[in-house]
């Protein structure tokens, strides 16, 4: 008999109704904004009153090894992991991030997680939700059409047109839409130039979102957002041009996070969505908080490796909200460590190579070079580190001890197997224990890899070499200059939100394993001062997608009943 796809085991549960999992929380009737019977948007007075009124609860984190281009089961992990806290009698919540229609109907497909782990109403997260990524979709295009305007009558704010630094934004892989032409057709059509689209995640609007603490913060950072420079190169901000308070209008509903549950009936905060190859990685600090004042643990998931979402989970996330975890979940697969250790290929949409398939305990303890490195990451902050190992079928005893082994020699307090994707939260209690144990840790001591006060090179480098192993990092000349640029306007106090692969330590997804002897190059550098970093893009990174071969979206349809069918 073949196993349930996610999508069936997702319609064969009956949901809880939202506002019973709302009371439970202590969050009143009158602090929910119902979208239908199963998910909810929560109040920012709610959040206030609450935080006000209890405990913070414990604070974890969790990422993962370096991801395959299937994924290692980090949200599944993440969701599996909350149902096996609350299977131990903690009182848990999931926060993660609401994904992009772009991987959807793409490559990746859905992020809900999968199996017996899973948020539901999967078809809903997946989709729309409650149009918080159109939403910022609208506030970005919105300063957009502001600028061009402003260039179409006779440019009052004195726009250098070579020095437009705002791009247009959509949620859809688009790879004919990286480099474009607007302002064709004649002179009311506005001014010609180049511009680009980028995917809508990746928008300084989404990373805004999920950092601001409250509706003002929001609108401040919005107003600091640097949308062009003029002549002399000092900035054009969205509050020179008058358009950051319409974008915060667009933004009120989009701010209060979105209350969903797991197929056990545990909450499951899902707010924004930035990638963490190209963006921050990370959902809202507002999610987080209402989640702590309201369980005893709360689980929030950072994007692809701990060299990405995690330490930008850390480095920009906590700095900005001020809170401190207390452990940190690494997730590996026997599979996606062969690869690492230079055995059999992974090709999103194909069969899975036999070779990963076949024991081969050698393999798994080399390519484990790499999860000891992400320990060693999340180490790195003064956290315990607790190692989820996500079991398959085809896992050896002999692999998994090969992965026990290098954990812990690398410092992870302990590694558990776990069958959560199989089993639910019954599957993930010894994992849960584990973790909760991590919490309860004497030594840990969280810090900052940085201090704002280090100039911008120097944290790029300390990110270059501390985090990646890499031996340091070439800027191109247009890089050094926006450097000074950006430290002589005087963002030098802002952290770094590195841009490279998710498939590599470095920035060559080729380099496979814990690789070593690498310069990074540093391409180019955004500025991002209403979210508060800046952005140095390593080798040939891309900001927006291509669609595969055979997308996603090509087995997405609907049933004879009107059902979504192909969504997985």
């Amino acid at each position: 008999m073949s196993f349930p796809s996610d999508l069936d085991i997702a319609r064969a549960v009956t949901p809880r109704p939202i506002i019973d999992i709302a009371r439970e929380l202590g969050i009143h009737d009158d602090e929910l904004e119902l979208y239908g019977p199963t998910k909810a948007k929560v109040t920012l007075a709610a959040i206030e009153r609450l935080e006000a009124e209890r405990p913070r609860g414990k604070y974890v984190v969790v990422t993962a090894i370096t991801p395959t281009p299937l994924g290692e089961g980090k949200s599944t992990t993440t969701v599996g992991l909350g149902q096996g806290l609350n299977h131990i009698g903690k009182r848990a919540a999931v926060c993660i991030r609401q994904p992009s229609l772009g991987p959807v109907f793409g490559i990746k497909g859905g992020a809900a997680g999968g199996g017996y782990s899973q948020v539901i109403p999967m078809e809903d997260f997946n989709l729309h939700l409650t149009g918080d990524v159109h939403a910022i979709g609208a506030a970005h295009n919105l300063a957009g059409a502001f600028i061009d305007n402003s260039l179409h009558h006779k440019n009052p704010h004195g726009i250098d047109p070579h020095g437009i630094l705002w791009p247009r934004v959509m949620d859809i892989s688009d790879r004919a839409l990286r480099h474009v032409v607007i302002g064709l057709g004649g002179r009311e059509d506005g001014i010609p130039r180049e511009t680009e689209f980028v995917i809508t995640v990746g928008s300084e609007v989404m990373a805004v979102l999920a950092l601001a603490t409250d509706l003002f913060d929001l609108r401040a950072r919005l107003g600091r957002i640097v949308l062009a420079t003029r002549q002399d190169g000092t900035p054009l901000t969205a509050d020179d041009f008058r358009v950051a308070g319409a974008m915060t209008v667009l933004l009120r509903d989009a701010i209060k996070p979105n209350l969903l549950q797991t197929l056990e009936g545990g909450p499951a905060f899902v707010h924004a969505g930035p990638f963490a190859n190209i963006a921050h990685g990370n959902n809202s600090i507002i999610a987080d908080r209402v989640a702590l004042a309201t369980n005893d643990i709360v689980l929030t998931e950072a994007g692809f490796g701990a060299d990405m979402g995690a330490e930008k989970f850390f480095d920009i996330k906590c700095r900005a909200s001020g809170l401190k975890p207390d452990a940190g979940v690494v997730v590996a697969t026997v599979r996606a460590l062969k690869m690492h250790g230079g055995v059999g290929k992974i090709v999103a949409g194909k069969p899975l190579d036999p070779a990963l398939l076949t024991e081969n305990v050698e393999a798994v303890r080399a390519g484990a070079a790499n999860l000891a490195k992400q320990v060693e990451n999340v180490r790195m902050f003064g956290i315990p580190v607790v190692v989820a190992i996500n079991s398959f079928p085809t896992d050896t005893q002999g692999e998994v001890e090969a992965i026990r082994e290098v954990a812990l020699a690398a410092g992870a307090r302990d590694a558990v197997v776990a069958t959560h994707f199989t089993d639910g939260g019954r599957g993930a209690a010894a994992l849960a224990e584990a973790v909760w144990a991590a919490t309860e840790d004497p030594s840990r001591d969280f810090r900052l890899l940085y201090p704002d006060e280090a100039p911008l090179g120097e944290k790029i480098h300390t990110i270059v070499t501390k985090v990646y192993g890499g031996d340091g990092m070439e800027f191109s000349p247009k890089a050094k200059k926006q450097l000074k640029q950006y430290e002589d306007l005087g963002y030098g106090h802002l952290p770094v939100c590195m841009a490279k692969t998710q498939y590599s330590l470095s920035h060559d997804a080729a380099l496979k394993g814990r690789p070593s002897g690498f310069t990074v190059p540093i391409r180019e550098i955004r500025l991002s001062a209403g979210a508060g970093f800046i952005t140095p893009i390593c080798g040939d990174m891309r900001t927006m997608p291509g669609l595969p071969s055979k997308p996603g979206g090509e087995n997405i349809d609907i049933d004879a009943e009107g059902n979504v069918v192909g969504l997985f």
